[in-house]
């Protein structure tokens, strides 16, 4: 192998029953560079990055380490080798503090024999200069579970850097984070650049991409594509490698027509005086209400309010013109509301569950017998009937649905709440997560729902997808309505205003 890298797999192939995850795939990284690996949800990055740290093995291939040649087996071995793994859902143990998650597994101590005692003081001082090489402001006794999430992301990185690693790789590394954080994630991984580490990142965020990264490596259907230095790159070439064709248009046209008001809320305020409070606006039917508005705005809150998760204290909701009362989801699906999640991990999907099970659980008493039994064949013809409806990609309805793509997993809820027949949807960043051409089909999926005389509220942190798919867009600000605007002529920087105003300014805002 080339001295020039420090890392190479050749001819990664791996096969899972009935689906060939990698066929001969290819990945040469740089000393101290950030390398960008992309593609399509299903496309075998996060696959080939299993079988590199040693979670997946290889049917096929070699991997190579600053030209030597490594039998890595496990974990352990990957991170002997100078490998480490920084996953998108971070686990970090919570009710323990900041340094003992650093060196979980590996304390430092003190004594003879079998008497031995954790060196707190080496652990702490040993953490406090981990953090003040990668200029880290965090204290290293507090709390994991106290930590805001891009601080637990500077732990997992420091906890990386910890072991002497070569490489390190980021799935996702900023899927949950602000702006801010995420330019001081950039700010880490620099000085970890120029210390000689490399970054293998993977992210479906395009401008990320081009603005942190050296070299780019696209897959796409478990096959490598090519490897281009990210200079050479834009946002449709990208595109257009990842998906195998020009997307001439990141969003379809919207042909729905939105009618008569079906929902209106009124003055709807939380119990919790710093979560949303005299909130209104109405909603249409066939009509894409775009929800946006900078993190702590409250906007999950307030659509998990009208849903049923969360207490109302004032302010009323009409349906057709009559006032209803909804202090469950079980209250929301009888008024023939539904809600797909932000997190479809932690609070949408059953990972162990069929695709089949995963798609008839919210509407159960539909496929129930007299018994209480299930008729598994009436469910399974619905499940398959979407399966064919949505384009998901899954071998079958028996598998499991956390072996599809984040993508295949959105289409799958998707069918779930249709098949409880709804009026109005909510949907909470649908396509977070979702590579390009997985968010199109998405999109489309939403504009024929809207079609079809669904209302639908769709909260989005990108600015982007929330003028490209929206009739209306409503802004929030730190729990206040502070604008709707027309989605046709509504632009990014009135949009940013209205998200910016600090409670104190806010005046209510149109509520057309």
């Amino acid at each position: 192998m080339a001295e020039q890298h420090v890392l190479e797999m050749k001819g990664i192939s791996k096969a899972f029953p009935g689906v060939q995850a990698l066929s001969n795939v290819t990945l040469k990284v740089k000393p101290g560079t950030v390398h960008a690996l992309m593609g399509e949800n299903g496309a075998g990055k996060s696959t080939l990055m299993k079988c590199l740290f040693g979670i997946y093995k290889p049917d096929e291939g070699e991997i190579y380490i600053n030209g030597s040649k490594m039998a890595i087996n496990n974990s352990k071995d990957a991170l002997n080798s100078g490998v480490s793994m920084i996953h998108q859902e971070l686990h970090p143990v919570p009710h323990r503090n900041v340094m003992e998650n650093i060196w979980l597994g590996r304390f430092p101590t003190f004594g003879f024999g079998l008497l031995k005692l954790v060196n707190e003081k080496r652990m702490y001082e040993d953490t406090l200069q981990l953090f003040r090489d990668l200029e880290i402001d965090v204290d290293p006794r507090a709390r994991t579970g106290s930590l805001s999430v891009s601080k637990i992301q500077s732990l997992e990185i420091a906890k990386a850097v910890s072991f002497n690693s070569k490489v390190i790789v980021m799935d996702e590394p900023t899927s949950s984070l602000t702006g801010n954080e995420v330019e001081q994630l950039f700010s880490i991984i620099n000085r970890l650049r120029k210390r000689g580490v490399s970054i293998i990142y993977i992210s479906h965020k395009m401008e990320e991409i081009l603005q942190i990264s050296d070299e780019v490596t696209i897959m796409r259907d478990g096959k490598y594509i090519g490897t281009w230095d990210s200079g050479e790159l834009t946002t449709d070439l990208i595109i257009s490698r990842m998906v195998g064709r020009d997307l001439t248009e990141r969003f379809p046209e919207r042909t729905n027509v939105p009618g008569d008001t079906l929902m209106h809320v009124e003055k709807l305020s939380s119990p919790n005086p710093k979560s949303f409070q005299d909130v209104s606006f109405a909603l249409r039917r066939g009509e894409i209400l775009g929800l946006g508005g900078l993190v702590g705005a409250q906007r999950t809150e307030l659509i998990e309010a009208l849903f049923g998760l969360r207490g109302v204290a004032s302010g009323t909701i009409s349906i057709d013109g009559k006032e209803v009362k909804i202090k469950s989801p079980a209250d929301a699906k009888q008024h023939k509301i539904a809600l797909l999640t932000e997190e479809r991990r932690v609070t949408g999907i059953f990972p162990v569950l069929s695709v089949y099970e995963n798609t008839i659980i919210a509407n159960l008493g539909r496929y129930q017998n007299k018994l209480g039994l299930i008729k598994e064949r009436e469910g399974r013809t619905e499940a398959q009937l979407n399966v064919e409806k949505l384009r998901t990609k899954t071998p079958s309805v028996d598998t499991q649905i956390r072996n599809l793509s984040g993508g295949n997993q959105q289409k799958v809820l998707l069918a779930r709440w249709l098949l409880t027949e709804p009026d109005i949807l909510l949907l909470d960043e649908p396509t977070r997560g979702i590579d390009v051409g997985a968010k199109y089909e998405i999109y489309s999926i939403i504009i024929e729902l809207a079609k079809q005389g669904k209302s639908i509220i769709m909260i989005s942190s990108e600015m982007p997808e929330l003028l490209g798919m929206s009739d209306r867009i409503m802004v929030m600000s730190e729990g206040r309505m502070t604008g709707i605007v027309d989605g046709k002529q509504a632009t990014e920087q009135e949009i940013m205003r209205l998200a910016a105003q600090q409670r104190s300014a806010v005046t209510g805002g149109n509520k057309a």
